[in-house]
């Protein structure tokens, strides 16, 4: 790289300040201003260069004391007069100590950089412009901000990359610009055609990112297996061909449709306009999949699950929250996933009763996280039963389900004696007895939530006694 900017440095005298302007331009918004003691001169040819470099002569009150050598006790210091330091002649060039590191230790340096940050160290001098741009140091771009002009930074960073390899920059392998909500399908164009090689892919709330743009990343980039769309509503499916949502579910599914993806991970949170047909694309385009989260994809329905444990059997991680049309008749598609689930989050599916959770905990014994909250059908039975058929389970949050008491806390201490994090938050049936239990058979527990439950305070004090590591979060005010 160094090698190929160096037959480069004549052209580059200019173009490497503007490139790397472009994108420092559009992540930094303060302005450059000249020095308080810059001269100007209109007749003069250093009148540009005294705009950009401190003035020949700076002149320092007699208050002021400055070290030439650091602590040294030789240094002489003056006072009561005044002193001129003057700049060394024009073709004179002083050394400061970073110019003796060597390159390899500025790159480890480079290393530990942002984006933002290598490209504003890329205007500093013709040396750091080569070592900036190392590809080494570019094999993940991250952009964050609002305002960012995020189309055209991401642009100037791929045309710039490919350089060394043209049209093609073959290591970068992260993309992350969640957040930049001026991202459009523009910017992602510019990604998939200069980056076969992406493998993470992260545009959570950039809303103007529509189908279009994330069919050409997931058809030019084969290796993706990360890719997070959460809160582009205008995403409705995943798919390697672009009629998928308009191909009947009857017809027969042409070769382009039967390619695979190689995305294992899938965040399509708050994806409002998802649908069942949105999601049986996806499962039959993406059965490697092992992380799926569809929080707040409403639309959702038990026929969806049924796809996804169709095509997808290698699913580990699963959120449904706020899918509320999902119920039991879903769960029990979940539950075909049998020994490969670990988590599971149906929080406020309110169609989910003890039916759904005896099925999931029959069939998936190795569950370790489950999220009921809300789940208002979900009484001391469903918990029980999980309890027994779950004995590695980690963490449990069955809050604001008013049907749960004693009787379940009862069974889950006795039988899960590995639990760390346990939420019951606004059950009412749950009084100390249950705590107590919990307290006796749990002692790796870490976290308890009891927040608007009415427990006697000894009860959480022997929680705190028994369970050394464990945060109570309460609204008593007795407990302290």
């Amino acid at each position: 790289m160094g090698a190929n900017n160096g037959k480069n440095c004549e052209s580059e005298g200019k173009g490497s300040s503007s490139i790397s302007s472009d994108v420092s331009s559009s992540t930094d918004h303060t302005p450059t201003r000249p020095s308080k003691n810059a001269v100007t001169s209109e007749g003069s040819d250093l009148s540009m260069r005294t705009l950009s470099t401190p003035s020949p002569a700076l002149i320092l009150t007699p208050q002021t004391i400055i070290p030439l050598h650091g602590n040294n006790s030789n240094s002489s210091t003056v006072s009561g007069e005044t002193v001129a330091l003057v700049h060394p002649p024009p073709g004179h060039h002083q050394l400061v100590p970073v110019d003796l590191l060597p390159d390899n230790t500025i790159l480890q340096v480079f290393s530990h950089l942002s984006t933002n940050q290598l490209c504003r160290c890329a205007r500093v001098c013709r040396r750091w412009y080569n070592l900036a741009w190392d590809p080494h140091l570019w094999n993940a771009v991250r952009l964050t901000g609002e305002l960012l002009h995020v189309d055209r930074a991401l642009r100037v960073l791929t045309h710039r990359l490919c350089q060394d390899t043209p049209n093609v920059c073959l290591t970068l392998e992260t993309v992350v610009v969640s957040g930049c909500r001026r991202l459009t399908d523009r910017g992602l164009h510019a990604v998939a055609t200069c980056c076969p090689e992406l493998r993470r892919l992260e545009v959570a709330g950039c809303y103007n990112v529509s189908d279009e743009a994330v069919f050409e990343v997931v058809s030019r980039c084969p290796n993706l297996e990360h890719l997070d769309v959460s809160g582009c509503t205008k995403v409705t499916c995943i798919s390697l061909s672009q009629d998928s949502l308009v191909t009947p579910p009857t017809s027969p599914p042409s070769p382009q449709q039967c390619q695979q993806i190689s995305i294992r991970y899938l965040d399509m949170t708050d994806c409002f306009s998802l649908e069942d047909e949105g999601v049986r694309t996806i499962a039959s385009h993406c059965p490697r999949l092992t992380h799926l989260y569809l929080r707040r994809c409403q639309r959702l329905t038990d026929e969806a699950l049924r796809q996804l444990a169709l095509h997808c059997p290698a699913i580990r991680e699963l959120s449904l929250s706020d899918c509320r049309l999902v119920g039991d008749f879903g769960l029990r598609e979940v539950a075909r996933l049998e020994g490969r689930l670990r988590y599971l989050s149906v929080a406020h599916c309110c169609r989910i009763t003890d039916v759904g959770v005896r099925y999931v905990a029959r069939y998936c014994p190795r569950l370790r996280y489950l999220n009921a909250r809300g789940c208002e059908g979900l009484t001391d039975h469903g918990l029980g039963h999980l309890a027994r058929s779950c004995p590695k389970l980690r963490s449990l949050d069955v809050g604001k389900c008013p049907l749960v008491s004693d009787s379940g806390l009862e069974q889950l201490a006795r039988s899960c004696p590995g639990l760390r994090r346990l939420s019951l938050r606004a059950c009412e049936s749950v009084s100390g007895r249950g705590l107590r239990l919990l307290a006796a058979h749990c002692p790796e527990l870490q976290l308890l939530n009891v927040q608007e439950c009415e427990v006697p305070a000894e009860a959480l004090r022997l929680v705190r006694r028994h369970c050394r590591r464990c945060i109570i979060e309460h609204t008593i005010p007795a407990f302290y």
